[in-house]
């Protein structure tokens, strides 16, 4: 691991305080990055080198906020990785609560758009920068099977288009946007349905989930300046099991 790679590079981390985001800041923070992890709660045990601001998603004024508060006295680019998340718990679509589908809406694609819109106008201001968005490899390879997910699924796949729209858009002004579709990980969310695992390591090629720390080093890679032609691309990285 280059522990310099990122050396002057600030990122910020939405959904950073846990799982898959506190991975991400982990491997940033040890290749050199100044690392914030925005989130709504955990942010009193972070890693060491790792900065907590609070984030509601849902709210443009506090997206704003905090936009505002990283760069006040320091006007350095600051990157960003959309890591934060919700599903719906198994719902079939001709139950599922209007409400329910606008939670999950409002977190994965509305949450990711006003933070992409925040971030990438003071990116394009100061030059360029990347974007990394979490996507799913149940938005575009497969759907989430057996369990009914068709919410969370919608709002993966809108993501990944997302993401393209805005690539096209910012990759002239120097802003690489990006996706990274990840399979099944060995999160704390997974462990809650280990009733399924066999099931879906059934269709792993390689017989297993993923870890946090290879989703890390997946967005690590896509922020860096080895993947300086990568633009508007979806990365996915399912085991497999999108082939079976």
């Amino acid at each position: 691991m280059d522990t310099t790679r990122f050396s002057n590079r600030r990122v910020a981390i939405t959904g950073g305080a846990g799982g898959i985001g506190q991975a991400i800041a982990r491997r940033l923070v040890a290749e050199g990055a100044e690392v914030f992890a925005l989130d709504r709660k955990g942010l009193e045990g972070l890693p060491e080198g790792v900065s907590g601001l609070e984030l509601d998603l849902g709210s443009p004024a506090s997206v704003a906020e905090v936009v505002a508060s990283l760069y006040a006295g320091d006007d350095r680019p600051v990157d960003l990785v959309n890591s934060a998340g919700i599903v719906e718990d198994d719902v079939a679509a001709v139950d599922m609560p209007i409400e329910q589908f606008d939670a999950v809406i409002g977190v994965n694609l509305r949450g990711v758009f006003l933070t992409c819109q925040a971030f990438g106008r003071e990116l394009m201001a100061r030059g360029g920068g990347a974007i990394v968005n979490i996507a799913s490899m149940s938005g575009n390879a497969v759907v989430n099977f057996p369990q009914k997910q068709s919410a969370y699924n919608t709002s993966k796949a809108a993501v990944t288009a997302l993401t393209k729209s805005l690539a096209v858009e910012w990759g002239p002004s120097g802003v690489r946007v990006n996706a990274l579709s990840p399979g099944y990980v060995d999160t704390p969310l997974n462990h809650l349905k280990a009733h399924m695992h066999d099931t879906w390591k059934r269709d792993v090629v390689v017989d297993r989930f993923a870890t946090p720390e290879e989703v890390a080093g997946s967005v690590a890679f896509l922020l860096s300046d080895d993947a300086s032609y990568y633009v508007g691309a979806e990365l996915l990285m399912d085991g497999g099991y999108s082939l079976r």
